[in-house]
Formats: structure tokens, C-alpha cells, sequence
């Protein structure tokens, strides 16, 4: 069990407000701030290739936390500095030519259609069963050899959905298919491995409570086309020698300061208990929709039989922005996720936009009550 009054005392942030923007960029605790100022500090004393030389094995060290993370080897492990970039990546290597199919849920995010669009590859929507998680019978009924890519979102930035893994995985081996894992609403709050997929890609930002402009691509079997001096030896004018690893899919130039914030991010994490925190997530999640489903006019709007730390609502009569407002200007923090964001799914179900609240384990019960109480008064 969480120490509810010692990761608040890690949270200054959490004390006057409610804060309920976890699945946008949630609070760092003090020892991710503290890592990131110190070593700012030190650049500026030293500057910033010596200041990175000092941290040279806690960076190193950083590949075995995310790999205790993620479930993987410390070598199928690279940063990055968003769960796009790193999904940008993934896919890049798979140099998907005309007449390849790519298979996507119906809530795929923005970012990755878009990239799939502008390359010209075409889209299949994987249907949804009854309850909203991805149909792995039609997906199976779906497959032939000239489907590629399972783009598999394993929670959804609309709400709290939480889409089988292991099962589309399977089912996408059948026909040689890569499955890319895009983790970036999971890591931090689920369980989250490369066990069974081919790549994962997540942010830093969100639940793990990183700092922004942080990724991680964990990646199997799969080679980067485009590449810089990180990823390879020159050893001649004309031959070169790429890693065989993941840090393949590294650039030379990023943040020390916020990566070494990342690792502390994923460190505490882990000496939380993954486990431990999609338990408490998971009960402040159900605790918010309860409360939320007893005011008169506020629609719930989640799906999934299995359901994860994010909570979409409706108010009757209200916009969603102006929710959101009304709740800032109370002292609570939610944000607005919009049809554009996960253009199949909400199109499916009529919806243009939709108030988030993502509760974390920081938040006490007593703070999700005030929130509801606070609604009510819209």
C-alpha cells in the first residue's frame, strides 16, 4: 500500500490543488525536480559536456531502470525525448512501402494516423467488441500477409479504456505482422512490458511524472533507416558500424538534465510497486465515476470492462471548456480531449469533445469528493 502522506509531502504541488491533469503532463515529485535543478546547476558551473561526464554511470545506469520498467533488456531500451518521436521512429524502421496495410484500433491517436497517412499507407480500423476494447476476433478475420503493422494504443487519451495486449499480439504473429505497444497513457499507471510486442513507446510526462520532453522507445528486432553519430561508428571514409542494440534509434544531442530527471521519475515509480499504483489509480478512478455518475447531468463516458486512472465526462448545457474553467477557477485541475485527437472512435460515438479527469495516486480521496462537490455546484 501507497504512504498517501509521504507522496504528498514528495507533491508541494497537490496541497491547494486538485489536480486531476495526469494524463496531460502530470506533477513531478521533488526528487525528479531536485535531479533536474541540480544538474542545470552544474552546467552552468562547469558546463554542460564535463556536468554529463560526472553522470556518466547514472546515465548508463538508466537503461537497467527502464528495462526493470518495461519488462525488457537494458539494450532493447532507448530515450527519446516524446512517445511520438519515438513511435516516429518505430515506425520509420519498418519502411512500409504501397499496398501494405496497417491495422489500427478505432482510438488510435492523432499522431500516428497521421504519420501512417502521410505515408501514404493504408488505414483498417480494427472494430471494437461490445464493450469498446478492440474486437481480437475481427482483427483475426482482418489478417493476411500483406498487413504489416498492428498499431496497438494500449489506453486511450479519451478515457479509460484499457485494450488487450497479449491477446493482439498473438493474433498479429500469426501472419508476421510488427505490433508497436503505444504505451504513453499506460506507463506509470499499468503494468507495461516488450514481452509480447515488437516495440513500446511512451512519454515521460504523464503518469510516470517525468519531465516533459522525455520518451522511451523499448524496442525488439527492429533497425532504424535514419540514423546520426549516436547511433554508429565511423570507421572509414566510406564504412560504419551500427549499434546492434536499441540505442541505434538515439540521437547524440539531448537534455541530460531532464533525462536523468526521466530515470529518477521511472526509480520512484519502482519504489512505489507498479502494482501498488495501478491499484490506487485504479480506485481513485472508480471512486471518480461514481461520485461523478450521482450528479444530476454529468455523463461518464468511459469504455472497456477493464478500465484505467482516466475518467471522461459530460456536463448537459456546458461546454467542455467551460467545465474545465469553471473547475480551475474552483481549484481543480482537469483538461478537454477533442474529436481531432481520436477522430475514429469519437466519430463513432457522436462525441466532439469531452472533460478528462485523471486522478493519481497522490490524490486523496478526500480531494476527489471536493471535486465532485465542486461540479455540482455548475
Amino acid at each position: 500500500m501507497i504512504d498517501l502522506d509521504a507522496v504528498r509531502a514528495d507533491t508541494p504541488g497537490c496541497r491547494d490543488l486538485i489536480f486531476l491533469d495526469n494524463a496531460g503532463s502530470s506533477l513531478p515529485p521533488t526528487p525528479v525536480l531536485h535531479e533536474i535543478q541540480d544538474h542545470l546547476r552544474r552546467e552552468a558551473e562547469i558546463g554542460g559536456y564535463r556536468a554529463a561526464a560526472e553522470r556518466a554511470d547514472d546515465l548508463r545506469a538508466g537503461y537497467d531502470v527502464l528495462a526493470s520498467l518495461l519488462a525488457c533488456s537494458p539494450d532493447e531500451v532507448a530515450f527519446t525525448d516524446s512517445a511520438s518521436r519515438s513511435w516516429l521512429a518505430a515506425l520509420d524502421s519498418l519502411r512500409l512501402e504501397p499496398g501494405d496495410r496497417a491495422l489500427v484500433t478505432e482510438v488510435e491517436y492523432h499522431s500516428n494516423a497521421l504519420a501512417l497517412l502521410n505515408l501514404g499507407v493504408q488505414i483498417e480500423p480494427i472494430p471494437s467488441d461490445a464493450t469498446g476494447a478492440v474486437d481480437v476476433t475481427a482483427l483475426r478475420d482482418m489478417l493476411d500477409s500483406r498487413v504489416k503493422l498492428v498499431s496497438l494504443v494500449h489506453v486511450p487519451t479519451n478515457g479509460g479504456l484499457v485494450n488487450p495486449v497479449h491477446e493482439v499480439a498473438e493474433a498479429a504473429r500469426s501472419v508476421g505482422a510488427v505490433v508497436v505497444l503505444d504505451a504513453c497513457q499506460s506507463l506509470g499507471q499499468l503494468p507495461v512490458s516488450l514481452e509480447s510486442v515488437h516495440a513500446v513507446t511512451a512519454s515521460g510526462r504523464k503518469w510516470l511524472r517525468g519531465p516533459r520532453g522525455t520518451g522511451v522507445l523499448a524496442v525488439r528486432g527492429l533497425s532504424p533507416r535514419l540514423i546520426d553519430g549516436r547511433a554508429a561508428l565511423w570507421e572509414s571514409a566510406d564504412r560504419f558500424t551500427v549499434a546492434n542494440n536499441a540505442k541505434a534509434f538515439e540521437l547524440w544531442e539531448y537534455s541530460v538534465a531532464d533525462r536523468l530527471g526521466f530515470i529518477a521519475a521511472a526509480r520512484y515509480a519502482l519504489s512505489l510497486g507498479i502494482a501498488e499504483i495501478a491499484a490506487e489509480v485504479s480506485a481513485r478512478a472508480s471512486m471518480t465515476r461514481t461520485l461523478l455518475s450521482e450528479i444530476p447531468g454529468v455523463s461518464v463516458c468511459d469504455l472497456g470492462a477493464e478500465q484505467c486512472g482516466i475518467v471522461s465526462f459530460s456536463v448537459a448545457g456546458h461546454e467542455a471548456e467551460e467545465v474545465r474553467d469553471f473547475l480551475w477557477d474552483n481549484g481543480v485541475a482537469v483538461s478537454v480531449t477533442y474529436d481531432s485527437s481520436t477522430l475514429f472512435d469519437m466519430t463513432r460515438r457522436g462525441l466532439k469533445k469531452l472533460v478528462r479527469a485523471s486522478p493519481h495516486y497522490f490524490v486523496s480521496p478526500d480531494q476527489i469528493a471536493r471535486f465532485a462537490e465542486v461540479l455540482a455546484t455548475l
